[in-house]
């Protein structure tokens, strides 16, 4: 076999290899928007540039899309999403949702209730992002899952 023969080789295999741990690691998310939102817009390019395979459907009758899936509504927000089983509702950073997806935990989902200043989609110029909190929330209510200023996340 020749030197060129066996790279194409290689490169064939390596491709094989390394897009079902692509497709795997970022499952396609549907958001579900008011066709007039450009917030929503924003945050859907922020999943993009995160790796994740986002898809739109405007809807004029948000809020029965959100009963139907469970979003409390002093969680709610502008727009819900749905990613391998669960609800993502509102300006949830990407870092999140990977955490959650990795995590698997018996929940129904994660919120940003509101549109805090500075969450991805919600970037205002000349705006410092502001502190919020991403919530887990399920049939055991909602709590606490992680902190964030912009779309880096707080530890600690």
């Amino acid at each position: 076999m020749k030197r060129r023969d066996l790279l194409g080789w290689a490169a064939s295999v390596s491709v094989l290899l390394v897009l079902p741990r692509r497709a795997e690691a970022s499952p396609k998310i549907t958001v579900t928007k008011d066709p007039n939102c450009g917030c929503c817009n924003g945050w859907v390019e922020h999943l993009r540039s995160a790796g994740f395979t986002a898809e739109t459907v405007d809807s004029s009758t948000l809020n029965r899309v959100k009963a139907k899936l469970g979003v409390p509504r002093e969680l709610a927000s502008c727009h819900t999403a749905e990613v391998d089983g669960y609800v993502i509702e509102g300006h949830v950073p990407a870092s999140a949702i990977r955490r959650l997806l990795a995590e698997r935990p018996t929940a129904k989902g994660l919120a940003v209730p509101d549109m805090p200043i500075g969450s991805p989609g919600m970037e205002v110029d000349g705006s410092p992002p502001k502190e919020y909190t991403v919530f887990l929330f399920g049939e055991f209510g909602s709590r606490p899952y992680a902190k964030f200023r912009g779309a880096q996340e707080l530890k600690g």
